[in-house]
């Protein structure tokens, strides 16, 4: 019964009847049906790979030999054009999430790490000008120094 009910579903029908296959005992009725069912399904599903392979076998050594090769053929371009809008659809949405990172990496500030709101031009938590690297000065002589430096170039003190 649990193949009737599951069967058709594939993936989910194979994950029931495993989990059921496994911790039913065995040597129980429901466990022998259980098990045989899905011994039957899984030969099944064996014939079913093989007629596909011998079928496309036969199909490759003549295809206008099968009345289906016009059907066939009409599929084969549907798939084709399926996969070039999910590469369109996939080229787009790495462009958005490159635009997003860019557009973040704009609202993000260069000398706190703060993430700011969209718009806004300086940094709420310091006041350092966005989209522009900040510049920073010495703690100890005032000179000039980039971002990031541990250590003042003039002097040597420690940021």
């Amino acid at each position: 019964m649990a193949d009737d009910l599951f069967g058709g579903l594939g993936g989910i029908g194979d994950l029931i009847g495993g989990i059921a296959k496994n911790t039913t005992p065995k040597d129980s009725p429901e466990g022998k049906l259980l098990h045989a069912q899905s011994d039957l399904s899984d030969l099944k599903k064996q014939e079913s790979e093989l007629l596909v392979e011998i079928g496309r076998q036969a199909y490759a050594q003549n295809p206008s030999a099968w009345s289906q090769d016009s059907k066939l053929k009409l599929i084969q371009q549907n798939i084709s054009e399926a996969e070039s809008s999910l590469n369109e659809a996939k080229q787009a949405q790495q462009s958005a999430e490159a635009n997003k990172a860019a557009n973040d990496a704009g609202r993000t500030c260069t000398n706190c790490n703060t993430m700011n709101p969209e718009g806004v031009k300086f940094c709420q938590e310091c006041g350092t000008p966005l989209g522009a690297a900040a510049v920073k000065h010495c703690g100890n002589c005032g000179a000039e120094m980039a971002p990031g430096v541990q250590f003042c170039g003039e002097c040597g003190t420690r940021q």
